[in-house]
């Protein structure tokens, strides 16, 4: 992030009052700061470094985060926007960016962790907890297009164990294995049968 060379272009630093820097080394206050890979800081500074609030635009694939930070790094509560291609080149008529998901609370160094939603592209919604940046702890998985819902324990971004709850009320309650039933567990239909 910020940090690779695009042959002639130049770091730029603005600050909230005007004034143009060649670098944020000590600086505290708002301010903004273009880097050379077309990548975009807005926000707030603490001695020369991303802290407080900010938004941080991507030049490379065009995702947006905005929300809080800690020594550089995605940290607080804050919302990325996922995108497949980047901003157009200078010469390339603007095409609408195609969104690739939507993440929405806690950061810890740079990654999801803590509470958070996922909104993929299908409209699909993973609400619950993260570690790392994987889907872990309690969490429910909801389909848009069939109307499916998991929803239990998590670990390393698959569900272990829990419910899969069909929209017409059948339901697998048990382990998980590659987001499917496996192994131990029950079915539960409609007529009462299991």
């Amino acid at each position: 992030m910020a940090d690779e060379d695009d042959g002639g272009a130049k770091y730029t630093f603005q600050t909230e009052n005007g004034e143009t820097k060649s670098m944020s080394r000590g600086y505290t206050g708002k301010a903004v700061a273009s880097y050379p890979n077309g990548d975009v800081y807005d926000g707030d500074f603490l001695d020369g470094i991303r802290e407080g609030r900010g938004t941080y635009r991507y030049g490379k694939n065009g995702d947006i985060y905005h929300g809080e930070w800690l020594k550089n790094l995605k940290h607080g509560i804050g919302k990325m926007i996922y995108n497949m291609s980047g901003p157009p080149k200078d010469d390339e008529e603007k095409k609408p960016e195609k969104k690739v998901g939507e993440y929405q609370g806690y950061w810890e160094n740079g990654r999801r962790h803590g509470e958070g939603v996922f909104t993929y592209p299908n409209g699909d919604v993973y609400s619950g907890w993260w570690r790392f940046g994987e889907k872990e702890g309690t969490g429910s998985y909801t389909s848009k297009d069939t109307g499916m819902k998991m929803f239990g324990e998590w670990k390393d971004g698959e569900i272990r164990q829990g419910k899969w709850v069909y929209p017409n009320g059948v339901y697998f309650e048990g382990n998980f294995e590659n987001n499917k039933p496996s192994g131990e567990g029950s079915w539960h239909f409609q007529n009462g049968n299991e």
